[in-house]
């Protein structure tokens, strides 16, 4: 699986997990932290949760475009550097009146720019490793391990949100309100952490940086190599892609606005028993390492490797056993959800990797934008579970607190199983399209715009990003199993024009 990289993929990929551990943190309880603190309506609350998001995959556009002219490395180390100023900003409390409101927009607006500069650009560095002949079969395989390695940082996130918060409420003695900013503040140690990850590997990845005048010859030499013609074909074919993946990331995204709504005011507060253990994401990662030994056990070349392997799986195993045996009843916060995702995306991405890479010795490997398509079809099959587990449901209720803010009531007890169901449905779906989209573009994009081509890929997803208010603005407007159905419609209806488009766009492959 990791054999065969260039050294510079695992670099790159351990900077961009550092950044997306401390951006999931703080959006882990971003949607409820705006409805507490500023006692915000759901539809506000999703308003501003999900112009944010829009902010925060729009950017790369103008990053890009950025990058093209002064190189992607310059970009990326502004990014960090203006995400970190936004972060720290969002990390001070200042109450819930309407100059902290104005502050925390401020803070977000910094750190969608900083994102724009340090996303899309590092991607592109990611692409440009497989530029080099020896790594050209690699591109897929490469773009999957570095997905991955996002969610490893996403992973432990919604944990560390939430026990950063209690601690803060709990030990330090600070306001429920106020501890949610000691959850933001995580993001400043990652990205510091990021950036050190980044400069000491540097030498890895340097030659993707841009910037210099080389390398801009290069790129004009690689533009003359493509008929104007061609170059139409290939920005038709990618303009395609977008416009459908919007509908996936407003689907997808549901998971830190609707989903989690429903987390919270319809979805049982505490599991016993073997259910307990999904919530300590230290037994997810035990899972995890027994997926990955198990896999090293039929790859690994020599005998060494596979008795190490085996020990992995077993002292896994034991613990899983011994941490069964220790099971209890314990609460469930609704933002801990949003961790299976990630565990999902990092153990099931050598299984899908597998299958594809049996596929394609056979020569029977679907096409990028076929997977694209699959991948809508599967996220809509998520959103048909969530309207079935959703029928005879009442309709979301709120009661006005002691403060005088309306307060979400709780008002059912589904089996947290519907949502862990949900998320590896959806995550299925992310795994056909995310990985294999970002792949699509740095390979089918003409050189000379090639950065302005990745961060169209991220205004498609920010487009999509702003229309999860739609989420918000259903809540407690519509029956949900009908919420539901408009997710489960727009993804299907994208999926049938995806395989309407499929000649077309199977032409650039």
């Amino acid at each position: 699986m990791f054999e065969g990289q260039p050294k510079g993929l695992f670099a790159l990929a351990l900077a961009n997990t550092g950044e997306r551990f401390g951006y999931y943190t703080m959006l882990a309880v971003f949607a409820l932290f705006l409805r507490a603190n500023y006692g915000l309506s759901p539809a506000l609350a999703g308003t501003i949760y999900s112009a944010f998001l829009m902010f925060v995959y729009f950017f790369p556009l103008f990053g890009g475009m950025l990058a093209d002219k002064f190189g992607f490395g310059r970009m990326v180390t502004t990014g960090i550097i203006i995400m970190f100023a936004g972060y720290l900003l969002l990390s001070v409390p200042l109450g819930g009146d309407t100059f902290a409101l104005v502050v925390m927009l401020a803070a977000l607006l910094l750190i969608g720019f900083g994102t724009g500069l340090f996303k899309g650009n590092l991607q592109v560095m990611v692409g440009d490793l497989y530029n080099d002949p020896q790594y050209k079969d690699k591109r897929d395989a490469g773009f999957s391990i570095f997905y991955m390695a996002i969610n490893i940082g996403a992973l432990f996130a919604p944990t560390a949100a939430i026990k950063i918060k209690e601690y803060a409420e709990t030990s330090l003695g600070y306001s429920s309100n106020d501890a949610y900013h000691f959850s933001f503040a995580v993001a400043c140690a990652s990205l510091i952490l990021s950036i050190a990850i980044y400069y000491i590997f540097r030498s890895t990845f340097r030659h993707t940086e841009g910037g210099t005048k080389k390398t801009a010859q290069a790129a004009e030499t690689a533009v003359e190599e493509l008929s104007r013609e061609e170059t139409k074909q290939r920005i038709v074919a990618l303009c395609l892609v977008f416009a459908v993946v919007i509908f996936f990331w407003m689907a997808f995204h549901q998971n830190g606005l609707s989903l989690t709504y429903f987390a919270d005011e319809f979805t049982a507060n505490s599991a016993s028993g073997l259910q307990s253990m999904c919530f300590d994401v230290w037994n997810l990662v035990a899972v995890i390492f027994i997926v990955y030994a198990l896999f090293s056990v039929f790859q690994s070349k020599t005998t060494k490797a596979r008795l190490i392997s085996v020990a992995v799986v077993v002292l896994a195993v034991a613990y899983l056993c011994w941490q069964y045996g220790q099971a209890t009843t314990v609460a469930i916060s609704a933002p801990i959800f949003q961790q299976f995702n990630p565990f999902y995306v990092v153990a099931l991405t050598p299984v899908s990797m597998a299958i594809f890479g049996a596929l394609a010795a056979k020569g029977k490997e679907p096409s990028a934008p076929r997977k694209i398509a699959y991948g809508m079809i599967v996220a809509a099959i998520a959103y048909a579970l969530m309207a079935f587990g959703s029928l005879g449901l009442p309709m979301p209720q709120t009661e006005i607190g002691a403060d005088g803010n309306p307060v979400a009531m709780h008002v059912a007890d589904v089996t947290p199983n519907l949502l862990i169901s949900v998320y590896l449905i959806l995550t299925f779906g992310e795994l056909l399209l995310s990985p294999m989209g970002i792949s699509f573009v740095s390979k089918v994009a003409p050189p000379k715009y090639k950065g302005m081509m990745m961060g169209g890929w991220f205004v498609a997803t920010a487009i999509g990003n702003q229309l999860v208010v739609v989420g918000g603005l259903l809540w407690g407007a519509v029956p949900l199993w009908l919420c539901w159905s408009v997710f489960l419609a727009v993804c299907l209806i994208a999926a049938i024009f995806m395989f309407i488009m499929m000649k077309r766009l199977e032409k650039v492959c």
